[in-house]
C-alpha cells in the first residue's frame, strides 16, 4: 500500500499536497496487507464535556474549526447533543449529554470533559477485531453497519486504558457529513471578521497518562493487539527535572500517522504532571492532542487574541547558546519564538517548532500542543526539560506540586 492509498477523506485536507501532509504528520511507505491489523489513521476524536454546545463554539471561535454534522434531539437523538467539527483532516465529535439518565453524565462526573473514544480509520474492520480478539483485546462492540442515504459505514471497538476506547471505522461506502444519524450542519451564525480560520490541519499524535507500573503493559498491548511498532522511548534525566519525573515510550502504526506516547509516573521529590492528571482525572486516559500547523506563528497570535493560554518560556531557554549551537537555522528568527513562547528542537532529520496550552477545562487534565515540523520525526526530546519546568510552575500556582 502506498502512503497515497492511506490517505482517508482527502478532500478534508484543505489544499494540501501530498508532500506537505508527509511533512506535517511523518508518513512513510508500508505494505498494509501484511499488518494483522491495519489502520490508515485517524478517524474522530470523540469528547464528553459537560456542556457540547459551548464547547462546539469554543473550537469553532477561538480554534477555527468548522461545524460540519450534528446529532441531537432534532435528529432523533434523545440522549445527547453532538457536534462535529473539523480542521484540515482533524475531526472533533464534542458530546454532551441532553437525557438525565445519559451514560454521559456518568463519565463526565468521573472524568470532568476529556476524550472517551479515538476513533481509528480501518480498510477491514473484521480483520482488525479478529486478530484483536485472539490477542485478548475486549471488544466493547462487534463489527455492525449503520446505513442510511449517503451509504453504508462498518463499525466495531475495542477496550485501551481507562475508560477510554478505540473505535475501528471502515467508511470506504459512505459519503455523509459524518455518521448516519447525523445530519449536514454548519454554524448558525457569520463568522466575524478577523475570527481564526483552519489554525491546524492533521492530527500528530495522541497522549495517554497510565497509572505507575502500566506503561509497558499497554505498549505491549499496542504491540500485540494492534501490531503497532515502537518508535521511540524516554526515561531517567531525559524526562525529569530536579523535583519531578515520569517515564514515555511511542508507539506507532505502520504508516506512522497515528502515534500514541504512553506516559507513566516516576519516583521523585514531588508529584509529576503525570500524578496530577490521574487524580484529577480519575485514572489514565488522554493527557494531550498535538496538533500539527504549517505556520504555527500565526496560529499562536490569533489563538492568544482569543484568550488561549499557553505555558510560559522564561528567556533564559532562548538565551542559552548552547540552544542556538544545536538548532542550526530555523525558519523563524529566535526573537519571534521567544515572544510567543514557542519552543524549537533539532535531530538528525530535521526540526520542529513546539508549544503547549495551559490546560483547556475546568481540570487540571487535557490540554493542546501546537507542532510544526520541518524534517524532524521527533517530539522535542531537547525541550522535556523546559516543558516540564513550566508546568511545574503550573502546577505549583494551582496547589497540586
Amino acid at each position: 500500500m502506498t502512503i497515497e492509498q492511506t490517505l482517508t477523506d482527502k478532500e478534508r485536507l484543505a489544499g494540501l499536497d501530498l508532500g506537505q501532509l508527509e511533512q506535517l504528520v511523518g508518513l512513510v511507505e508500508y505494505d498494509g496487507t501484511r499488518d494483522p491489523f491495519p489502520v490508515s489513521g485517524w478517524d474522530a476524536v470523540v469528547w464528553v464535556v459537560g456542556n457540547a454546545t459551548q464547547t462546539a463554539h469554543y473550537f469553532q471561535s477561538a480554534f477555527g474549526m468548522t461545524l460540519v454534522a450534528y446529532s441531537g434531539p432534532t435528529t432523533g437523538n434523545r440522549d445527547h447533543h453532538s457536534f462535529v467539527l473539523e480542521s484540515g483532516a482533524v475531526r472533533f465529535v464534542i458530546q454532551g449529554a441532553v437525557d438525565p439518565q445519559s451514560p454521559l453524565i456518568e463519565h463526565h462526573r468521573t472524568h470532568g470533559d476529556g476524550v472517551v473514544d479515538i476513533a481509528l480509520a480501518v480498510p477491514d474492520v473484521d480483520k482488525c477485531i479478529a486478530h484483536a480478539r485472539a490477542q485478548g483485546a475486549t471488544v466493547l462492540d462487534e463489527p455492525h453497519e449503520v446505513t442510511d442515504e449517503h451509504g453504508t459505514v462498518r463499525l466495531a471497538a475495542i477496550a485501551t486504558y481507562g475508560d477510554t476506547r478505540h473505535t475501528l471505522v471502515d467508511r470506504s461506502n459512505y459519503t455523509g457529513p459524518y455518521l448516519p444519524g447525523y445530519i449536514a450542519r454548519t454554524s448558525s451564525h457569520t463568522k466575524r471578521d478577523g475570527a481564526p480560520t483552519r489554525l491546524f490541519q492533521a492530527l500528530d499524535h495522541v497522549v495517554g497518562n497510565v497509572e505507575l507500573g502500566k506503561m509497558d503493559h499497554w505498549v505491549d498491548f499496542y504491540n500485540r493487539v494492534m501490531g503497532f511498532t515502537n518508535m521511540a522511548e524516554f526515561v531517567g534525566e531525559d524526562i525529569a527535572t530536579d523535583y519531578s519525573a515520569l517515564m514515555s515510550k511511542v508507539v506507532s502504526n505502520g504508516n506512522h500517522r497515528v502515534k500514541f506516547p504512553l506516559n507513566e509516573p516516576a519516583i521523585a521529590k514531588k508529584r509529576s504532571q503525570i500524578d496530577e492528571y490521574l487524580d484529577f482525572y480519575r485514572g489514565p486516559g488522554a493527557q494531550h492532542l498535538a496538533l500539527a500547523t504549517n505556520d504555527i506563528l500565526t496560529a499562536v497570535d490569533q489563538l492568544t487574541a482569543e484568550g488561549v493560554e499557553f505555558l510560559a518560556t522564561p528567556d533564559s531557554y532562548y538565551e542559552d547558546p548552547e540552544l542556538r549551537a544545536r538548532i542550526g537555522n530555523v525558519r523563524a528568527p529566535i526573537a519571534e519564538l521567544q515572544k510567543r513562547g514557542i519552543l524549537v528542537d533539532r535531530d538528525e532529520d530535521g526540526y520542529l517548532l513546539q508549544i503547549f496550552t495551559k490546560p483547556l477545562v475546568d481540570r487540571p487534565t487535557v490540554f493542546f500542543e501546537l507542532i510544526e515540523r520541518h524534517g524532524s520525526l521527533g517530539f522535542g526530546i531537547g525541550n522535556f526539560k523546559a516543558l516540564f519546568e513550566a508546568i511545574e510552575r503550573e502546577q505549583a500556582a494551582r496547589g497540586n506540586f
